[in-house]
């Protein structure tokens, strides 16, 4: 089974969007980690890209399924004592402010989730606020706190990767983001960008927001 970032959405890749969205926001080091099976198909996609675009790409494998915030692990000689920026292959964000929001991020001490209000917040991990700060993060929660959903995108300092060697997995045997994202909740250092009504987030992971995304899409580029 070919990986759901490379299916099409609309006229290119699912994972050009938020590579797109990288880019506008002046980040030209990238680094891509997929699993074993589908490395060729990305180096063979991006064989162009890099150049086209002016940017450095770079490939990382996740071995096994152990989670996204194991990404930094993996990623640790790339990141380098620096911060980074981490988006999923799957979420799309249309969004005119996306750029200024991840540039003014990338000078937090800490930590930067951005946020989207959904109309069925349960299925995501949702931020409990008071004055847009922050009180706490609850995955799926049955009775939600709020209706703004944590989104596929983050911002993260230097201290990212020795966080991620501290987690335990979770129940699902998973070191999970949550968990990142709690431990500078806990410092005081997570920060949270609220995406603006007029603007949309797309998570493409099933079939029907597969649909949805290339519609959606269509419609705005026509």
């Amino acid at each position: 089974m070919v990986s759901k970032q490379l299916l099409p959405v609309y006229k290119k890749p699912m994972i050009f969007y938020p590579f797109q969205t990288l880019i506008d926001a002046e980040i030209n080091d990238v680094l891509i980690i997929t699993n074993p099976e589908d490395l060729n198909l990305f180096e063979k996609l991006f064989k162009d890209y890099a150049s086209d675009n002016g940017i450095n790409i770079s490939f990382k494998v996740q071995k096994e399924p152990n989670g996204i915030a194991e990404a930094f692990i993996i990623a640790e000689e790339w990141i380098n004592s620096e911060g980074c920026v981490l988006i999923l292959g799957d979420n799309i964000f249309i969004s005119k402010n996306i750029k200024k929001m991840i540039i003014k991020a990338k000078d937090n001490i800490g930590a930067t989730i951005f946020a989207y209000n959904v109309p069925d917040p349960e299925r995501y991990g949702v931020i409990e606020f008071d004055d847009k700060n922050i009180i706490s993060i609850e995955e799926k929660p049955i009775e939600p706190k709020s209706s703004w959903a944590v989104t596929g995108l983050y911002v993260y300092d230097e201290t990212v990767t020795s966080k991620a060697k501290k987690l335990k997995p979770s129940e699902r045997g998973e070191i999970e983001i949550t968990d990142i994202n709690s431990m500078y909740l806990n410092e005081k250092k997570l920060f949270v960008e609220f995406l603006e009504e007029d603007s949309h987030w797309l998570d493409a992971g099933t079939h029907d927001s597969l649909l949805e995304a290339a519609n959606l899409i269509k419609k705005i580029e026509k």
